[in-house]
């Protein structure tokens, strides 16, 4: 059966008002944004409206209890023929149901999901900026609205999507801190969903950090600390002598990153070694001080790359190669923007284009 698409456009479009050539991260939104409501045990009432505030009851679970999932993924126009594209969407798709099955939500169907995206990509393609390194940011969401304050899985439950040109999230190295104290997940909690929460409870340690001079964490693992996990929003990735690659393995603590499979996929196809496996922090180090620890980043949608210029534990930093001479992560960031705007064959076929 077909899906009812309501489709409210604006009279007038805000683009003008928009600087292509100064995009700060997450400040501007496109014109419009995709709606859908959860209640009596289905979807119902999807509609593409104009993007703004929207009114919600002081007492919905979401805002008490923590009932709320996000995706972040990116929309680019292809360089040969104008056409806005995806990149691996149903990915997206796959694991923002994995999260609301995890924090006790519905599942949204695949047409629908795929059908509120695509319209609202169509419609604002506009928005997309084609500036080197630029992106149409896509964020879906959901949360829960029940208009009742109970510990209690909600009935009721929203699904939207926005989206705001962006530029890279980190243009310049970063340089990381080894958190020892904070935990961002343990065995048996939420770590591989996309819950809110999640990223709640990292702003105090990454604030702290920041104080002390660093960009971001390191997260380890809740037992020892003795176990690299992620790098604040980002899987993490160490290059030995440029022919071996080691990144924690997916545990449940660590979220199940797109760019990073993307990554592992690449590599393995360029023919490198790559090591899924728990990482302690100090053979890491082991391996900066002697030499051959040869590169080291994050990987993550908004991101594609985030190079680690330095690495601090216990007081001291670890400095790391020239950014700028990697061999690995700047092959990598080339391959994957190169596929998303179309200037890389895409063999994996990866790409979805909106026509």
């Amino acid at each position: 059966m077909a899906i009812s698409l309501k489709i409210n456009k604006v009279t007038q479009s805000r683009i003008e008002q928009f600087d292509f050539e100064h995009i700060e991260f997450g400040k501007h939104f496109s014109d419009h944004m995709f709606k859908v409501d959860f209640k009596d045990g289905k979807w119902q009432d999807p509609e593409i409206l104009p993007y703004g505030p929207i009114e919600v009851a002081p007492s919905i679970s979401a805002i008490h209890y923590g009932q709320a999932i996000f995706e972040g993924m990116k929309a680019f126009k292809n360089e040969q023929t104008g056409k806005p594209q995806l990149f691996r969407p149903l990915e997206n798709h796959k694991r923002l149901n994995k999260s609301a099955l995890r924090m006790g939500m519905p599942e949204i169907p695949e047409d629908l999901f795929m059908l509120g995206l695509k319209t609202l990509i169509d419609i604002d393609q506009q928005w997309i900026p084609t500036k080197d390194g630029s992106a149409l940011y896509v964020r879906p969401f959901m949360f829960a609205t029940d208009d009742f304050v109970g510990v209690k899985p909600s009935s009721n439950y929203t699904f939207m999507i926005f989206c705001c040109p962006v530029n890279s999230y980190y243009p310049l190295p970063i340089k990381v801190l080894v958190e020892e104290n904070f935990v961002r997940a343990s065995e048996g909690m939420a770590g591989y969903a996309k819950a809110a929460g999640n990223y709640g409870i990292s702003m105090l340690p990454t604030a702290l950090a920041k104080q002390k001079g660093y960009d971001q964490i390191i997260w380890t693992d809740g037992k020892t600390h003795e176990y690299v996990e992620e790098s604040g929003t980002t899987n993490l990735f160490f290059v030995i002598n440029d022919n071996t690659v080691w990144t924690p393995a997916l545990d449940g603590n660590i979220l199940n990153g797109i760019t990073r499979d993307t990554c592992i996929q690449l590599l393995k196809q360029k023919g490198l070694v790559i090591e899924e496996r728990k990482i302690a922090i100090k053979e890491v180090l082991e391996a900066a001080k002697n030499g051959q620890l040869t590169d080291c980043f994050g990987t993550g949608t908004a991101a594609i790359i985030a190079k680690i210029a330095a690495i601090g534990y216990k007081g001291e930093d670890y400095v790391l190669p020239n950014a700028e001479d990697r061999l690995i992560s700047n092959w990598l960031y080339q391959q994957i923007y190169g596929i998303q705007t179309g200037k890389v064959e895409d063999t994996f076929h990866w790409v979805e284009t909106i026509s």
